[in-house]
């Protein structure tokens, strides 16, 4: 891993839109950063580069969303994914990435249009209510997805849009699971040899670059009407699901 002009020139672009994604509009756009990162240096250590960003990123925006998510729905996804980045974890070296890619995009493409169609009427179904089984079982999703490519964003997504929360409830919410879930990944992370020399220098040359990031996160969020704020995470899970599909391809 070389810490060039190159790198650096896809980097801050790609830390900065990390930052904005997950302090403003519910993390799911961040993983982008990684496949972005990964033209530059090895996919693996574009990987270990991201977590102690994004978890940088979290720990700014908890104070901005402090006891503003709800818990209830935080603690089913936050249970859910523990098995999820235990399995994320026993199956790193041997999962194919383009199957996760592909599996993601569909789950993003499908929630999408099914909250399309809710809203033009042509299917009425009342917000779900909290469940342990639901928010586990996307929980375990978004923690197994979040591990082997920081992509945890869309099955987090579907269980919280379909809550009906509002817009500062489920920006907070996801700030709270994925401050979590990045912690569950460090150890094993180091324990899988991602974290370098290299991507420790490359950490603390962006750290700047993802504090601002996540704050003109916030303060866009603050900007954004909520109608707004929602059609923009839907747009987020659609351009995850395009490039997700891409690198499938590719």
């Amino acid at each position: 891993m070389e810490l060039n002009l190159a790198f650096f020139a896809l980097a801050i672009p790609a830390v900065l839109f990390a930052g904005i994604s997950k302090g403003g509009f519910g993390s799911g756009a961040a993983f982008a950063a990684a496949p972005f990162l990964a033209v530059a240096v090895p996919p693996q250590l574009a990987v270990g580069v991201m977590l102690p960003l994004l978890m940088l990123m979290d720990v700014t925006n908890l104070r901005s969303y402090w006891r503003k998510w709800v818990w209830p729905d935080a603690r089913v996804l936050m249970i859910g994914m523990v098995p999820g980045v235990v399995l994320g974890a026993l199956l790193f070296s041997v999962t194919s990435d383009d199957v996760v890619r592909v599996a993601i995009g569909l789950i993003a493409l499908g929630f999408v249009a099914f909250q399309i169609a809710r809203a033009r009427g042509w299917i009425r179904v009342p917000p779900t209510r909290t469940s342990l089984l639901r928010g586990g079982v996307w929980g375990a999703a978004s923690g197994f997805t979040s591990f082997v490519s920081h992509a945890g964003g869309p099955p987090a997504a579907v269980y919280l849009l379909g809550r009906g929360l509002d817009k500062q409830s489920y920006q907070a919410t996801t700030v709270l699971i994925f401050w979590w879930v990045n912690i569950l990944k460090f150890f094993p992370y180091a324990a899988l040899g991602l974290f370098t020399r290299e991507t420790v220098i490359a950490n603390l040359a962006l750290a700047p670059v993802a504090i601002a990031g996540a704050l003109m996160g916030v303060r866009a969020h603050r900007l954004v009407p909520e109608r707004a704020f929602f059609a923009l995470t839907y747009i987020f899970l659609v351009a995850t699901a395009l490039k997700l599909f891409w690198d499938a391809a590719t």
